[in-house]
């Protein structure tokens, strides 16, 4: 029996990489020869279309004990709060902004503690995203998941998690990210006694770099920072449990080894992680904001130029140095639709109520800006000194799509009924007699 290792990472974005774990296993001259190496099986994962074109094209070659058709039938698996029924409730136009979900008292692995908050379009449209939030106590224990309906951005934000996935091992913390593609099975570890974050389930075109623009070649997130795991196996006969989710709902089937079996692999479609602590924020260095597009992390691009089926943005430690300019976001409405998250410290735009772990929901054309304590504070800050915005991490799914809650997370005793307050004391300045 081999265990699966950690065995370090591979750097870079969209690659065409290559990995074994026992030497020689990978075959030398063409993909899938007649027999393969240690007796091992070819199997080719396609994350797009096989006529997609090359830049946009995403494939690995898997060798691996036994393929992965080697399983029992499927049996539908009932999950009250994992779903993708994103048409329950009515869609609002009210700001929304919950508390963070308890932890687990009883014992609650990843794919358990997964709760569905919002989302929109599905896996049938092959367009729109998930957003879901887990809490967790205990390793995914005989038992492995995927996701046929579309990437997991999963957005730790306490404990840290092991990714062991078909390709390799990830481990993330709070503050760094990983992007599980369509279709890799894999089973999440906790590395600590409790695990609580976000997931961005995206069921368009696949996450990537956004374009720079006039920007240049550098800043925001630099492709050599991405990571991807080094190929490790597991050769385990037993019993254990193959979870899919498949059009929005999840089945399960029994399977008799340990589907992590690959030994070495080679291509471009294949997990990866990020630490968020390596963006390389921009900003303004004489007035006013950029638009907050320049935080940008990764895009899925839409079939509209420049109008993203999701971005995800994040809100780092940086500095602010913009003379007669009022420093924090500005009062805002978007023909976009945003959800925020906060990872750890404080939001700059928010005095309170806004917690790590927590929440917040702006649809289409809502408005929403700093509160109103926040508002005067920054009003009469002095501007002859630079702001350091430090310790903290907050971050954006922005979707060209209305985020539709679903009715659990109206109902949830964690959605903040008076969230609209934190406006109600925004004062009347107007006096037309003055310059």
């Amino acid at each position: 029996m081999s265990a699966m290792q950690s065995r370090g990472y591979q750097s870079g974005f969209g690659n065409e990489f290559a990995s074994e774990a026992i030497a020689g296993a990978l075959p030398q001259g063409q993909n899938s020869p007649q027999r393969v190496a240690h007796g091992l099986y070819a199997e080719q994962l396609s994350g797009t279309a096989f006529t997609a074109p090359r830049h946009t094209n995403r494939r690995s070659w898997l060798y691996r004990i036994r393929p992965a058709a080697v399983h029992e039938p499927f049996q539908p698996l009932a999950h009250a709060a994992f779903h993708n029924r994103f048409d329950e409730a009515p869609a609002t136009p009210n700001q929304l902004r919950w508390d963070p979900l308890p932890l687990p008292s009883g014992p609650v692995d990843f794919v358990d503690g997964l709760t569905t908050l919002a989302g929109n379009g599905g896996a049938a449209e092959q367009a729109g995203i998930g957003i879901h939030l887990y809490s967790a106590n205990r390793s995914m224990q005989g038992r492995f998941f995927y996701d046929a309906d579309g990437e997991l951005l999963i957005v730790p934000q306490l404990g840290s998690l092991r990714l062991a996935t078909e390709l390799g091992v990830l481990e993330i913390e709070p503050q760094e990210i990983a992007v599980i593609p369509r279709g890799v099975r894999f089973r999440v570890e906790l590395l600590g006694d409790q695990a609580r974050g976000y997931v961005c389930e995206n069921f368009g075109a696949l996450l990537r770099l956004p374009d720079l623009g006039p920007i240049g070649s550098n800043c925001l997130a630099n492709a050599r920072d991405f990571l991807i795991p080094h190929a490790a196996y597991e050769d385990v006969d037993g019993a254990f449990e193959l979870i899919a989710k498949f059009q929005g709902a999840l089945w399960s089937a029994k399977i008799d080894h340990s589907p992590l079996d690959v030994v070495a692999w080679h291509g471009n479609y294949a997990p990866y992680k990020y630490d968020l602590r390596h963006f390389n924020t921009i900003g303004s260095i004489s007035y006013d904001h950029p638009d907050p597009s320049i935080f940008t992390v990764l895009t899925s691009p839409s079939d509209t130029a420049g109008t993203a089926n999701i971005d995800f943005a994040i809100f780092p430690p940086r500095w602010l140095v913009a003379q007669h300019t009022f420093r924090p976001p500005w009062f805002h409405r978007n023909v976009a639709s945003e959800f925020m998250g906060l990872i750890t410290g404080v939001y700059d735009a928010k005095a309170e109520g806004f917690l790590p772990g927590g929440a917040s929901l702006h649809n289409c054309m809502s408005g929403h800006g700093p509160d109103a304590a926040t508002f005067e504070k920054a009003s009469v800050a002095d501007l002859s000194k630079p702001d350091v915005i430090g310790g903290t991490m907050a971050f954006m799914f922005e979707t060209r799509r209305v985020i539709r809650p679903t009715q659990q997370a109206l109902a949830s005793p964690q959605l903040q009924d008076n969230y609209y307050e934190c406006w109600q004391g925004i004062r009347k300045h107007f006096e037309p007699s003055q310059a």
